[in-house]
């Protein structure tokens, strides 16, 4: 059964991760996203920005836009590849997000925002079981860099964990050596 995913920030690095994801083959097998986040839920322009990406080029895939009921004024749901994900607006509180609704096991927190255990906490409040922060996390949260400290993650005590900023992930694993 796939891992339930919700993005949280659907900028440049929310889109970077789904690409990779789509790219991998990932969606919809190992993992469904069912919801991305921002501050817009135009879907429309979510499959415009994955498709005409300045610095990526173009997305290999299909993507398109509809409505999730006939009383939406846009379209709010991407679909790519044939897989429909929710188009959610941002909240000033993770906590506020329909994670429990929709099943989410884990969060991307890719605003930049919400990046201490304090605030990041707020995705778990509203009923994800997991939050991974794409930048250094703050507070209590264990930093995780594959290939250097992944195997101290501990599933059962880590719920919040930073995959730490772009800078350590390129220098750590030489540094480690």
């Amino acid at each position: 059964m796939p891992v339930k995913v919700g993005i949280n920030g659907f900028g440049r690095i929310g889109r970077l991760v789904f690409g990779a994801l789509v790219d991998k083959g990932l969606l919809g097998k190992d993992v469904d996203v069912v919801a991305v986040v921002d501050v817009s839920t135009d879907a429309k322009y979510f499959a415009y920005q994955l498709k005409y990406d300045s610095i990526h080029g173009k997305f290999n895939g299909t993507l398109g836009s509809e409505k999730s009921s006939p009383a939406v004024e846009a379209d709010d749901v991407l679909v790519v590849n044939g897989h429909k994900i929710k188009c959610v607006m941002a909240q000033r509180e993770p906590s506020q997000l329909p994670w429990k609704e929709l099943g989410v096991d884990i969060v991307i927190e890719s605003t930049g925002l919400f990046t201490s255990s304090d605030k990041a906490k707020g995705h778990l409040d509203a009923g994800a079981k997991k939050v991974l922060i794409s930048a250094p996390g703050k507070g209590d949260v264990k930093t995780i860099v594959m290939g250097v400290n992944d195997k101290e993650y501990d599933a059962a005590k880590h719920n919040i964990v930073s995959n730490a900023s772009c800078t350590t992930n390129c220098l750590a694993p030489v540094v480690y050596v």
